[in-house]
């Protein structure tokens, strides 16, 4: 099949030499695509060919690639079933699925395969479509999800997916239909995921790790959960035998899933459980001194963009500094970002200046970051987007 090319100013090949898949529009001499979303062929000012990827004129990445062949290649229904196939033989060697029903099936550039993700919740898979070459190719994509076996499929549109590439998609089932209320097992424990009406397409999964820790960190302790959404942490911590945990979030409706996941498992814990309603900011300066052993700090991403940062690390820093104030000496704290343009050096410094400030001894037991059902494309750093810290607060 003969694709439209982008030809590559001379000396400005080495990035996609080295298999980074952002393309960006100052390599580009000229381009004879014209339509967002077109599958491209990338070549260098010779004429060689570098590899394929998808055209954008609504983005400073003209392409984003997927493909490194030098040779010509049609993408035809085989090939992007092959894709998933990779993608599932993977988090086959990682999820132990008797014990977990839910994972991230496809990680976009960490799974070569830039602006989709998928996640698994038990029978669902739940898309994000982030730009117009994936949305272009949505009917080969749902078509090689089904012959996997995946017969309910709910495309979840992305509100900020217009600050990408202006994609505009309206969510629903893309197959079959089923509930959007789906019941899924983590590490054995279980949640009720909304799908349709959840925050990303319906739970946190890049925690479970992080949730496991914790659990096991648990025993005996009093425990705050702050930003706790749907109550994944607070879960583990009583599945784990903590005497006491407090969710704190400011939406009613996140505090609502989260007694709904803690009283699905009610029958295997011990400890109480408390919610409550207000900005965690403000928690988190009013709270009892030395009251809690271990504490959450999971927020959103602070830092969307760029030009963000600075006032993000602002952020990030009071919510640890309130916290070091007021754990119990010997406490521990579990911090994190998930903010893409937040590196893990910066926050490391960032919470190296909250503990400076709090004037307590602080000790780095765990470095924590995304499971491997989120996986890094090792040419592709920036895909590294979450990092947290447990920290011993004597």
């Amino acid at each position: 099949m003969n694709y439209q090319q982008i030809t590559l100013h001379k000396k400005r090949e080495r990035s996609v030499i080295n298999r980074h898949p952002w393309l960006f529009s100052g390599a580009v001499a000229h381009a004879t695509a014209k339509t967002d979303g077109e599958i491209v062929q990338v070549r260098d000012a010779d004429k060689y060919i570098l590899g394929y990827g998808f055209f954008s004129t609504k983005s400073q990445i003209v392409c984003r690639m997927f493909d490194w062949s030098n040779e010509e290649q049609t993408f035809d229904q085989a090939y992007w079933n092959k894709k998933i196939e990779q993608a599932l033989a993977l988090r086959a060697e990682i999820i132990d699925k008797k014990n977990t029903t839910t994972y991230r099936l496809l990680h976009a550039e960490g799974d070569f395969l830039p602006g989709i993700i998928a996640d698994v919740y038990g029978e669902v898979v739940v898309l994000q479509i982030l730009t117009a070459g994936t949305k272009a190719l949505l009917p080969l994509l749902t078509e090689a999800f089904t012959t996997h076996g995946f017969q309910y499929i709910y495309l979840k549109h992305k509100q900020s997916s217009s600050n990408i590439e202006g994609v505009q998609l309206k969510s629903g089932w893309l197959t079959n239909e089923t509930s959007t209320s789906v019941e899924v097992i983590e590490n054995g424990v279980k949640f009720f995921v909304d799908v349709e009406e959840g925050q990303k397409t319906g739970f946190f999964i890049d925690q479970r790790d992080n949730r496991k820790l914790l659990q096991d960190l648990s025993k005996d302790k009093t425990v705050l959960n702050t930003f706790s959404y749907s109550g994944g942490f607070s879960v583990y911590a009583l599945a784990g035998g903590a005497k006491e945990v407090h969710s704190v979030d400011i939406s009613a409706s996140a505090i609502e899933q989260g007694d709904r996941n803690v009283d699905l498992n009610k029958n295997t814990f011990s400890g109480k459980h408390q919610s409550t309603v207000q900005d965690c900011f403000d928690f988190l300066g009013e709270m009892p001194e030395h009251y809690y052993d271990l504490i959450v700090l999971d927020p959103p991403a602070f830092a969307k963009h760029a030009r963000a940062v600075a006032n993000a690390s602002q952020g990030y820093k009071q919510i640890n500094l309130k916290a070091f104030r007021k754990i119990k000496p010997g406490g521990i704290l579990f911090t994190f970002s998930c903010s893409q343009n937040i590196s893990k050096d910066l926050f490391q410094k960032i919470v190296f200046g909250a503990a400076a400030d709090a004037r307590r001894n602080v000790r780095i037991i765990h470095q924590l970051h995304q499971p491997a059902d989120h996986p890094v494309n090792i040419y592709h750093p920036e895909g590294e987007y979450l990092k947290g810290l447990v920290l011993w607060v004597e």
